[in-house]
């Protein structure tokens, strides 16, 4: 093997590696630990947890503030209090925990209110208003709630929240 060979084989490789690397998982695929904890990061990147606070308060992408407080966000009016309130997160569980609680919270708490935000089953999409609840699937037009980028960054702002 030539030496321009051996470097174009070299790049090949890493740019396939890349691509594997940042590839997103998708539902069906996603590998679950002790039923709760998505050890992989859904997307294949890290998540931002800038963009994280953005997605969780944002009452038309993650909405979590409709049934959760959170005193990090004073700035945002109605916080719900029919969840458990958001402080101390990043203290209670690892990114692992929270990514599967984020991803699917009735895998370790069945019977929670708490919607799917990431899986295949369009029956598990059971939230307030008939539009989002139990769509037919359809490979070609169905998304989750969140995409797993959204999942991402919401568990990378949730791990900074370790006080009480």
């Amino acid at each position: 093997m030539t030496r321009r060979s051996l470097t174009a084989a070299c790049t090949v490789s890493a740019v396939l590696w890349a691509s594997a690397a940042s590839a997103e998982i998708a539902p069906a695929d996603v590998v679950w630990e002790d039923e709760i904890a998505i050890p992989a990061s859904l997307s294949g990147a890290p998540g931002d947890p800038d963009a994280g606070r953005i997605a969780l308060s944002s009452r038309s992408v993650g909405n979590c503030l409709s049934c959760h407080v959170n005193s990090d966000m004073p700035e945002h009016d109605f916080h719900g209090d029919v969840a458990p309130p958001l402080d101390g997160t990043g203290a209670r569980w690892s990114e692992a925990e929270l990514r599967g609680i984020v991803a699917n919270a009735k895998r370790a708490f069945p019977g929670s209110m708490m919607p799917v935000f990431y899986n295949d089953n369009p029956a598990d999409y059971i939230r307030p208003g008939n539009a989002y609840t139990g769509r037919a699937y359809d490979p070609e037009t169905f998304s989750t709630l969140l995409s797993a980028q959204e999942i991402e960054d919401i568990v990378a702002y949730l791990v900074t929240l370790t006080e009480w």
